[in-house]
């Protein structure tokens, strides 16, 4: 059975769509763009900045995806591309770090991952601290030109062990087992046992020899899944993988961090910057965006990604 759920195989007739700065979706209340967050992680002064760019240009309100993404609506454009002023205003927001690769930071973490407490790694949290397993990922992909070539819907998922996003469909991934070692996910079958160090190695060899096999044109697949053979052996589930957990509630969790659930019609300027300001006043500074459409702010006890490294 497969560990993620993913729909049969698909015969693709188009190349994917899927939104950035530089390729906005053209919707009826103007252009659509996503920023990609690695992991989920925004800083306080980014979202601030990006509402600001919203509240300016757009729909005034940045909208949370399923992917733990940030969306802008109804900026304005010509001929399906954003001005070079609001181009300009959504790079200086610091979540556009590489025009080149941008399409392809598909990068999902469990969200918890590394606080302190039982709501993170330890006894009823994470296994390991993947931040640093996601930021060595994200710049090993952008380091490659060729990279850049993964479809847009390419998506990595890394679950630290809670098995949180054990069954979140995925391209490629991981779980951690214990502190070094994690198991590769392959699409929808196991990989191989890895050290925790050496999985985003592994894991842009499987993504370098996708782009090899994935064919050429409109037809070429965006998912491993769609490939015609497999690109690695199956390998059996390790028994030491967590079961599936229920998705992170909303409200106040252990260890001081609280869940907040973003309405569908996304986070107005005041509420960004009031949830800014939180993330400052908790000492962390950041944000993470989750998968069930919502934002972590982490308690006074977080760590800082430099510190966990």
């Amino acid at each position: 059975m497969s560990p993620t759920g993913s729909p049969p195989s698909t015969r693709r007739t188009r190349r994917d769509r899927c939104p950035g700065v530089l390729r906005p979706w053209p919707a009826e209340d103007g252009l659509l763009v996503r920023l990609r967050l690695i992991g989920g992680r925004v800083g306080a002064s980014s979202l601030r900045a990006l509402a600001a760019v919203a509240d300016r240009y757009g729909s005034g309100r940045v909208h949370v995806t399923g992917r733990a993404n940030l969306q802008l609506r109804a900026l304005p454009g010509n001929a399906g591309r954003l001005g070079p002023e609001v181009v300009r205003a959504l790079a200086e927001t610091g979540l556009l770090p590489s025009v080149s690769h941008e399409l392809v930071r598909n990068v999902m973490v469990s969200p918890g991952t590394g606080a302190a407490g039982p709501a993170g790694t330890g006894p009823g949290g994470g296994r390991a601290d993947l931040r640093p397993v996601a930021s060595d990922l994200d710049t090993m992909l952008c380091s490659v030109p060729r990279r850049a070539d993964l479809p847009g819907r390419f998506l990595f998922v890394l679950d630290d062990g809670r098995g949180d996003l054990i069954g979140h469909p995925c391209d490629l991934g991981l779980v951690a087992l214990d502190e070094g070692v994690a198991q590769l996910r392959i699409g929808e079958s196991w990989g191989p046992l890895v050290p925790v160090d050496e999985a985003p190695a592994a894991l842009l060899r499987l993504a370098d020899a996708f782009l090899d096999r994935r064919g050429e044109g409109p037809t070429a697949a965006w998912h491993v899944a769609e490939l015609p053979a497999p690109l690695a052996g199956p390998v059996e589930p390790d028994r030491r993988l967590p079961p599936p957990a229920p998705p992170l509630p909303y409200g106040p969790l252990p260890g001081g961090a609280r869940h907040v659930r973003v309405p569908d019609e996304g986070l107005d300027r005041p509420a960004a910057e009031a949830l800014a300001e939180e993330a400052l006043a908790a000492g962390s500074g950041e944000l993470v965006v989750t998968p069930w459409r919502g934002v972590l702010v982490p308690g006074e006890s977080v760590s800082s990604p430099g510190e966990a490294r």
